[in-house]
């Protein structure tokens, strides 16, 4: 990298960035479409949200995130499997947020932090009990000045 086009008061590095005329036309798109400040700032967003993607994938690295999980209550033995599932990953689990989405189904949202590895077995874990129809687990950095 040119250490010429750093702004190293500001901690800001500067880089050139070429791309084909159609996708500079998209990104400016979603400049307006997502209401973001700049190009600059968008692009910044993209580039942090690969790097905590990719960094999670690592087996140690801290992560925080949410398991999302959309299953049928009336599914035998569901809750009991979640519940036990949940107990046994407490020290992962910051808070969880039960929701009535209709008579049958149900909407959990668990706060997780902790090793990559562990939170995404615990993700695994959860989505393959029998009766849960969809399981996301959403993930963002826990280090500053990303």
């Amino acid at each position: 990298m040119n250490n010429r086009n750093n702004t190293a008061a500001a901690g800001i590095a500067r880089l050139s960035l070429s791309l084909p005329n159609g996708l500079a036309q998209e990104l400016d798109q979603l400049v307006r479409e997502k209401g973001a400040a700049s190009r600059s700032a968008l692009v910044t967003d993209l580039v942090r949200a690969d790097v905590v993607e990719h960094r999670s994938r690592r087996g140690k690295q801290e992560i925080a995130g949410a398991i999302t999980l959309v299953y049928d209550h009336h599914a035998r033995n569901l809750q009991a499997k979640l519940t036990d599932l949940q107990h046994d990953a407490e020290n992962l689990i910051v808070s969880v947020m039960h929701v009535h989405l209709s008579h049958h189904d149900c909407l959990e949202v668990l706060a997780v932090r902790g090793p990559a590895d562990k939170v995404r077995t615990l993700a695994d874990r959860l989505a393959a009990v029998r009766g849960v129809k969809h399981s996301k687990l959403t993930i963002t950095t826990t280090e500053r000045g990303h």
